[in-house]
């Protein structure tokens, strides 16, 4: 992480974005782990229809509802809520039409689809409309039902049009309850209490993709939150070899001493796993160095940055509390 503290305490909503195959739905998953840790209740909302969540937490297809799926450390709890956009037309449609019956004849004709189609500004109302409606809602006694809601959102490169929503829905209503409720959503995601993290990996093009995407957001005049960079793996060789390497000096002779005097090998056979052993470092010392450099590049951004490491094992359940642990250890929850 950088120098900078980090306090989320006023943030509600955390919306999750990240170039594809950057592990977003992971980060999210963990990130909704550690904000629960400790007795606190969060709700992970996932909008792309691919049961992502289900996956992670090696669990049947959700269905459209909020359900428990996991008990973070300390106690808290972590529910899920995949939002089907058909559904979140018929919530709509009763909320302010009182449709519901008419709303489900019309899913059967196709109807929902054609709007959403002529209209994908108006999907991206309902979906984010369902998610910011868990954030405002209060329990009986005044309190807040969820601590924090985690968004696993749409890729980096659609991320600022899908939060834009009250831009998206311009040209599609000037006034009534689409434009208001628009509104509503759109005082919720660009508030205080909302924050947009970007996953990355320490490559060029999802660098590049981050900086694009927190750049717009920016110009949007949406919050942008912290950085997360995924599956980091960490040196194993002192710096002072990896600069010799990186530089074409690797004496493969002292390599081979070294492998004859740990009895690894001898002779012909020694010098040739030496020659193999000396392009792995040359190899991995380049990467090191690129990996640096990209380090140096999402600094520009000027935004809290987190470190994740890559899991060995993959992300199965243990792997995803582990994740949680790192981001609550750097003060990211």
């Amino acid at each position: 992480m950088d120098s900078r503290d980090t306090d989320w305490d006023g943030v509600r909503l955390h919306v999750v974005t990240g170039k594809g195959g950057t592990g977003k739905t992971t980060v999210a998953a963990a990130l909704a782990l550690a904000l629960a840790a400790g007795g606190r209740k969060v709700l992970l909302v996932e909008v792309e229809g691919r049961q992502g969540i289900a996956q992670i937490f090696d669990l049947p297809p959700l269905p459209y509802e909020e359900r428990k799926i996991a008990v973070a450390p300390g106690g808290g709890d972590v529910y899920a809520l995949a939002i089907d956009p058909e559904e979140a037309m018929l919530e709509y449609m009763e909320m302010f039409y009182g449709m519901r019956r008419a709303g489900r004849a019309l899913t059967k004709m196709g109807i929902v689809d054609f709007a959403t189609t002529v209209a994908p500004g108006f999907r991206d109302v309902l979906v984010t409309g369902k998610t910011t409606e868990a954030v405002r809602r209060r329990a009986k006694n005044g309190r807040r039902v969820y601590d924090a809601v985690v968004l696993d959102a749409p890729p980096t490169g659609r991320i600022t049009r899908f939060l834009n929503v009250t831009q998206e829905v311009a040209g599609l209503a000037k006034v009534g309850p689409i434009k208001n409720h628009s509104e509503l959503v759109s005082g919720v995601v660009k508030s205080p209490e909302t924050a947009v993290h970007f996953i990355t990996l320490l490559e060029e093009m999802p660098v590049q993709e981050t900086l694009d995407g927190i750049a717009e957001l920016r110009s949007a005049g949406l919050p942008p939150g912290g950085v997360f960079i995924n599956m980091v793996r960490e040196s194993l060789l002192p710096q002072a070899v990896l600069d010799t390497a990186v530089k074409g000096r690797f004496d493969v002779g002292e390599l081979v001493l070294g492998l004859k005097a740990a009895g690894l090998s001898d002779g012909a056979d020694a010098t040739a796993l030496a020659e193999s052993l000396a392009e792995e470092v040359v190899e991995h010392a380049r990467r090191t160095e690129l990996e640096h450099a990209e380090r140096e590049t999402l600094a520009g951004a000027t935004l809290p940055r987190y470190e994740l490491p890559l899991l060995a094992d993959g992300v199965d359940l243990a792997g995803l509390y582990e994740l949680a642990e790192s981001i609550r250890t750097q003060g990211a929850a």
